[in-house]
């Protein structure tokens, strides 16, 4: 095997549109020829046609058919901004009918007889055979293995039933659909690959053993071939179509949307909330807080009368004093009889296939935007909204975008603020939109599931809804907590504020005059919800580094179970579990008055998080529900997690944690977690302002090994010290390197003692040994069991 250095410039190695004749072409030929072209790398020709291989990462393969050297821009799909490492790895080997090109994570041959390519992954295990003609007849045509199981393309609208699960079969429609579905061009399978087309609207079908692509907009076809375990392939998503900017940290926390609201009731809610100490971070208005329709520019300006402290930023000031955000409800249509409206006509900015009607909500005609124009997006961010935004609408909640047959019309509705408010202001951008379509997720994009139901049923069908989201590479989702239209009874409301705890983004809403907040559920009720969400409050040091995940890997906070375990058949298309982050598995409850649920574990060892019971994974367990309190979340541990958590708060950022807990759950094999922190507001991080620290355990032949990495980035947090509790360990003695950490009797000698120390006690999962650490500085511990200490 022989290296050839030039296949190896940089990330898309073929990108550069290439002359249709440039170098020897066989005109007259009916079979492709392997053509070798300057430092750009290897392209297949026949005539005119063109087919370029490039490799954007080592388990990365991009595939361009160009009929007659056509070759367009990319399309939407990929981010514009990519930068691609060289391959530093990149082989190629020949013989007589073949050339081979590998890394370390795939290889991709061309074989001149069958005029295939085939792609292989590390192992040598094909993948995926590829025609390239069926590229210059402008489809593409790929043939699998019978076996393999996809997921992908799409997802669910809010009405149509969900009961088909995750995964995908048959004819499939990349699309953006209507409230609530999730799409995009990209499909993958656990066998190890994913398959992503630059394309808007394609049409996909899974038949057989082939993946047939076709529905182009263009004559030249574009796709890669992604290799390696899910998380891998979503990484190689990410770096392809773009990764999610962080959210705020106070979007971690929970939101209460309301439709029919003023200032004297939000007041009245936001001080409900504080004098429970039950947690909120964010009150998001419907109209209200508009002066919709009611002059110039009413659509983007606070109604006076509604909220007479909005314009002046009194409001805002309160707010701030009670660590609350304010959001708020945004349109893509405008009033055509005023200045705006004029404007609009004026310049061509209205959609065509939308002509003027009455808005249901001000009786006055309308029409709808066209937001994929640049020009509609850099107007739509005018004075008025900067105003408003700079008097406390903070974040976006996009609505009624998905009506005008266009793929990216709410891609560019959230676009045209993202692009707006980064240029006006660091503060992150936050938003929540009602359908998603790959490249949307560029754009600090949020997706909720639409206008959905209430009542068990309904919450139930959230979970594929969720999962098939996050299957076509939307990290951030969410849905109206207790449900749109209806109201929720008590049971369904506390069981719902527990499932939805567990999601990215944590939400209720209701619709006109409907109310969600935990007091008006009953006591019952408003007890097992404000538990679930002080839950997800002390574990917002464990979200916010899966928030961070999410930007640099691809892969945020839920996970499908076959993420995880991709071979195992019992959770292909299991919706009633998920990963919450690496070392949390959930399973909420979605029946009504269930006392029992069967709940699917993996492989490993799993601990109930409540009662500390251990259970062996790979098989199914009768575990029993409550039906009277509400107040249990089947909620489980995985052998090996790391799980920061801080004192639960009223609010993100009420007071400085100078001390985390950390408790981990050592296994026979090593595991880590990322820990990560920041400013919380701002996009410092993109230039290295943030804090991250690897923490690692591993369980050794009498304790355990707990060890803290080299710390990065420039942001220095309030954190002092990591309470890291090893549980399972009931330790003799603790030694950093050679030296041994100060002893104390016991944990509540250790809590009332400064500095670096260690103790032995027991809590509801047994023996634990507890040892304070100074956060940010390099460290391993051993930790030895006492029978071994002397």
């Amino acid at each position: 095997m022989t290296t050839l250095p030039n296949l190896a410039i940089c990330g898309l190695l073929f990108a550069a549109a290439l002359p249709a004749q440039a170098g020897p072409v066989d005109s007259g030929g009916t079979s492709f020829q392997l053509e070798h072209v300057d430092a750009q790398g290897v392209r297949l020709v026949r005539g005119k046609d063109r087919v370029t291989l490039s490799f954007p990462a080592p388990n990365i393969v991009q595939i361009h058919g160009m009929p007659q050297g056509f070759d367009s821009p990319a399309g939407i799909v990929m981010d514009p901004h990519a930068s691609h490492d060289t391959v530093s790895d990149l082989h190629v080997s020949k013989n007589a009918d073949s050339t081979t090109w590998a890394t370390h994570d795939l290889a991709v041959t061309w074989d001149s007889r069958t005029q295939h390519l085939t792609v292989a992954d590390s192992q040598g295990h094909t993948l995926l055979q590829a025609d390239p003609a069926s590229l210059i007849a402008g489809r593409i045509d790929l043939q699998h293995d019978a076996s393999d199981t996809f997921y992908g393309i799409g997802g669910f609208d809010a009405f149509e039933p969900a009961t088909g699960g995750v995964t995908r079969t048959g004819v499939q429609i990349a699309k953006a659909g209507e409230q609530g579905y999730p799409g995009g061009p990209f499909v993958w399978s656990t066998r190890g690959y994913g398959v992503l087309v630059d394309a808007i609207g394609a049409k996909f079908d899974l038949a057989g053993q082939h993946i047939l692509v076709s529905g182009f907009s263009h004559p030249d076809i574009s796709y890669d071939v992604i290799a390696g375990t899910p998380p891998e392939i979503f990484k190689g998503l990410a770096d392809l179509s773009g990764a999610p900017p962080m959210f705020p940290k106070w979007s971690m926390g929970f939101t209460n949307s309301q439709w029919g609201s003023d200032e004297q009731e939000l007041l009245k809610i936001v001080h409900g909330y504080r004098e429970r100490h039950i947690p909120i971070d964010n009150f998001t208005f419907d109209f209200d807080w508009k002066a919709w329709g009611d002059d110039n520019y009413g659509e983007f300006r606070w109604n006076a009368k509604k909220f007479p402290d909005g314009p002046s930023g009194k409001l805002k000031q309160m707010m701030d004093q009670l660590g609350m955000h304010m959001t708020g409800i945004m349109k893509p249509r405008i009033h055509v009889d005023t200045v705006e409206g004029r404007y609009a006509e004026a310049h061509g900015y209205w959609v065509t296939n939308r002509p003027q009607n009455t808005d249901y909500f001000s009786l006055k005609p309308v029409r709808e935007l066209d937001f994929d124009q640049p020009v509609v997006r850099r107007w739509f961010f005018n004075d008025a909204l900067k105003h408003s935004f700079d008097t406390g609408i903070v974040g976006w909640w996009n609505d009624e975008a998905d009506d005008t047959n266009s793929d990216t019309q709410f891609l560019n509705m959230q676009r045209a603020l993202y692009d707006g408010q980064r240029a006006y202001s660091p503060i992150r951008v936050w938003s929540i939109n009602r359908d998603f379509y790959l490249g949307s997720q560029r754009y600090a994009y949020g997706l909720w599931s639409g206008d959905i139901d209430t009542g068990f049923d309904s919450m139930a069908a959230q979970r594929q809804r969720m999962l098939s989201a996050i299957d076509v590479g939307e990290m951030k989702w969410g849905m109206d907590g207790g449900g749109f239209k209806g109201h929720p009874d008590d049971e369904n409301y506390a069981r719902w504020i527990e499932f939805a705890a567990f999601v990215p983004i944590f939400r209720v809403h209701g619709t006109y005059g409907e109310k969600r907040q935990p007091w008006l559920y009953g006591a019952v009720a408003e007890k097992a919800a404000t538990d679930a969400m002080r839950l997800r409050y002390a574990l917002i040091p464990y979200i916010y580094s899966y928030e961070r995940s999410a930007t640099t890997q691809g892969v945020g906070l839920v996970r499908p179970l076959f993420f995880e375990y991709p071979d195992d058949p019992q959770v292909r298309d299991d919706v009633d579990a998920w990963m919450f982050g690496e070392g949390l598995l959930v399973a909420p409850v979605v029946a009504k008055g269930q006392a029992e649920k069967d709940i699917y574990l993996p492989e490993g060892q799993w601990i109930d998080y409540f009662k500390g019971t251990v259970y062996q994974g790979g098989q199914t367990i009768h575990y029993a529900v409550d039906n009277k309190s509400w107040a249990d979340i089947p909620l489980f541990i995985r052998e090996g997690a790391i799980i920061p958590t801080q004192p639960p708060m009223d609010y993100v950022g009420e007071h400085p944690v100078t001390q985390l807990t950390v408790d981990v759950f050592p296994a026979e094999h090593a595991t880590h977690f990322d820990y990560y922190d920041d400013d919380g507001g701002t996009y410092a991080y993109e230039r290295g302002v943030f804090f991250s620290q690897r923490l690692s355990t591993q369980r050794s032949a009498d304790g355990a090994i707990f060890a803290a990495g080299t710390a990065h980035g420039s942001f220095k947090p309030a954190l002092k010290y990591y309470l890291v509790r090893l549980h399972g360990v009931a330790a003799g003695s603790v030694t950093a390197g050679r030296q041994a950490l100060k002893s104390y009797a016991d944990a509540a000698a250790l809590d009332g003692a400064k500095g670096e120390g260690w103790a032995v006690g027991h809590d509801r999962y047994g023996s634990v040994t507890l040892v304070r650490l100074t956060a940010g500085q390099a460290r391993e511990l051993s930790l030895h069991a006492a029978a071994a200490a002397h």
